[in-house]
């Protein structure tokens, strides 16, 4: 947790999940220059003569040094090579506003939890409160999913009065509010459950989601939202990302993901692409 602008705000949390080493690059490089025989690494010579069978391809895999990458890294600054290293990572409470900077950064595959599918419970939460007009209970409710990357509690009950004054806003406009928001099995319920939010909450958590949900709901949530994603960035784009990102000047909830993405990686590639000293 840390104070930023009189808020408080979490910080993200991030594990490496897959790496594919640094073996691969080599290999292209020395294809580059047909110079297998002069690397440091058995399993890298050993393309020289043959092509290499299973177990070779794994020792490529394990290399956790490479002379000629640091060389092409550091002297030569040819960085192509870099893009056979691919690193993929797991992270999760950052928020939509990352997102948004994530975006900019061309070449990653990023998989994000999708509001379009995962907003149920928040308009559940709002159809049963509206079973007694309690606005409280919406507030209550929504506070205890943990969905905003912001901790301190008073700003975020304001955070999800916004969010009901915004549904309540659009189910007074429109006439079929109901359906759009709740599945046609479960529509019974608002009658069942009438004046009991709690158990009208309930019901609805166990009956059947509403397909697309947030299709007609994302406008009430705003960048504070936590998302969770899984990136992979190949080496050069990784060093391009976290040069950027862990500047000063950058977008201080990036920053502090970018931070934790550089201590999960591995000293063999940030040798590669982060300038000590």
């Amino acid at each position: 947790m840390q104070m930023m602008y009189g808020i408080k705000y979490s910080k993200p949390e991030v594990v490496l999940m897959q790496e594919t080493g640094i073996g691969v690059a080599e290999a292209a490089a020395r294809t580059c220059y047909d110079s297998f025989e002069n690397s440091e690494n058995e399993a890298i010579r050993y393309i020289e003569s043959s092509m290499p069978d299973n177990s070779t391809c794994q020792k490529i895999n394990e290399i956790e040094e490479s002379n000629l990458l640091h060389d092409l890294a550091w002297t030569h600054f040819h960085h192509s090579i870099l893009e056979h290293a691919n690193l993929s990572f797991l992270i999760r409470g950052t928020s939509r506003g990352v997102l948004q900077e994530h975006a900019r950064h061309r070449i990653q595959a990023i998989s994000v939890r999708s509001t379009r599918y995962t907003m149920s419970s928040v308009i559940n939460a709002f159809i049963a409160s509206q079973t007694a007009e309690d606005r409280e209970f919406f507030i209550d409710k929504v506070l205890s999913f943990d969905m905003f990357v912001t901790c301190d509690e008073a700003y975020n009950r304001v955070e999800i009065g916004a969010m009901y004054d915004k549904l309540k806003f659009q189910s007074q406009r429109v006439e079929n509010f109901n359906e759009i928001a709740v599945a046609k099995s479960s529509l019974a319920f608002l009658e069942e459950f009438s004046g009991n939010p709690k158990a009208l909450f309930e019901a609805l958590e166990s009956g059947k989601k509403k397909r697309n949900v947030g299709d007609a709901f994302k406008h009430i949530i705003t960048d504070n939202v936590k998302v969770d994603m899984i990136v992979t960035f190949n080496l050069r784009s990784l060093k391009n990302y976290l040069t950027l990102r862990d500047s000063g000047a950058a977008y201080f909830q990036i920053r502090w993901l970018a931070q934790e993405m550089m201590r999960k990686t591995p000293s063999k590639y940030l040798d590669l692409i982060i300038k000590k000293g």
